[in-house]
């Protein structure tokens, strides 16, 4: 804290204390789990089940990663997975910013009531029936493109690109137009490379959402070859516990089938779950110094 701490007063010196405890414990609370997970993904099942295991591995093992690898699909969820977080985020963050820089234009004929027209569909929606009969409609259901195609466009993302745009200075656009480029030429080569920021941000948050998306893939799809890695994860979560009821009713019966399991359904749902954050974990600090000035967009008005 350094000797402007002993300048405060007693109330301030106070305050700052149990605020910086206070933001200690939080952080812990969010950290202590993950760690928890890693040693309980790299530690053989069968050892972790004696208890014990907190935040390091007791024995050090790669079977349960192994055995993730072998079992329910794993290696093909994991590239549906990539195939919808790759191609749905660059689609969206492209057609997104094409909309926004629409809607910005203040020549738009009648921009004013189509924006009050796409800010309505964030406000109301047709139901979770419907809508699965619309997508059953134009064949989207079991179709890998239900992962890409509905999410194309977000009416929060528009208004945040819309918003960017806005305070980018007009005479940009003008000093492009009098070098006779046109609406799509200003858009690739002006206001993209000066969106930086927030197409970090929108980017970000479409690859968050494209990759921890379960909900679709256990709805809209039926084929198992078609499901992503978070949908696979939510079926493990639900499995492991049923494994775990049935292991613990019949444990007097096998006892000696369960003796032989290395790889117990936790274990595995563990490993699973390193699998499918590692990616974000690696992404994110690439991006991080875009993601924070992104956030403060529209923060400041001029």
């Amino acid at each position: 804290m350094g000797n402007e701490f002993y300048k405060l007063s007693t109330g301030e010196r106070i305050f700052r204390v149990i605020n910086y405890l206070l933001l200690i414990a939080l952080c812990l609370s969010i950290i202590l789990p993950f760690f928890n997970i890693f040693a309980l993904a790299f530690n053989p099942g069968k050892d972790a089940e004696r208890g014990g295991i907190y935040f390091w591995p007791r024995i050090w093992s790669m079977e349960n990663f192994q055995k993730a690898f072998e079992t329910s699909n794993i290696t093909t969820a994991f590239g549906i997975s990539v195939f919808r977080t790759v191609v749905g985020t660059i689609s969206s963050v492209f057609l997104t910013a094409a909309a926004a820089y629409a809607l910005k234009s203040k020549t738009l004929p009648g921009g004013k009531y189509i924006m009050m027209i796409i800010f309505f569909t964030m406000l109301f929606g047709g139901g979770i029936i419907p809508y699965y009969m619309l997508l059953k409609s134009i064949h989207l259901t079991n179709n890998i493109w239900v992962y890409v195609i509905p999410s194309l466009y977000s009416v929060w993302n528009i208004i945040i690109m819309r918003t960017f745009f806005q305070q980018i200075h007009p005479s940009l656009e003008e000093s492009a137009r009098i070098d006779g480029y046109n609406d799509f030429s200003i858009f690739l080569r002006v206001i993209m490379p000066l969106s930086r920021p927030v197409i970090a941000v929108i980017g970000l948050f479409n690859a968050v959402g494209h990759w921890n998306d379960w909900f679709t893939g256990a709805f809209y799809i039926r084929k198992s070859s078609l499901r992503p890695l978070s949908t696979l994860l939510q079926e493990m979560l639900m499995s492991a516990e049923a494994m775990r009821d049935t292991l613990n009713q019949a444990a007097g019966l096998r006892y000696d089938l369960i003796e032989k399991m290395q790889v117990t359904g936790n274990s595995l749902k563990m490993a699973t779950i390193i699998i499918v954050v590692t990616p974000i974990i690696l992404i994110y600090p690439f991006v991080q110094r875009y993601f924070t000035k992104g956030i403060m967009i529209g923060s400041i008005k001029e």
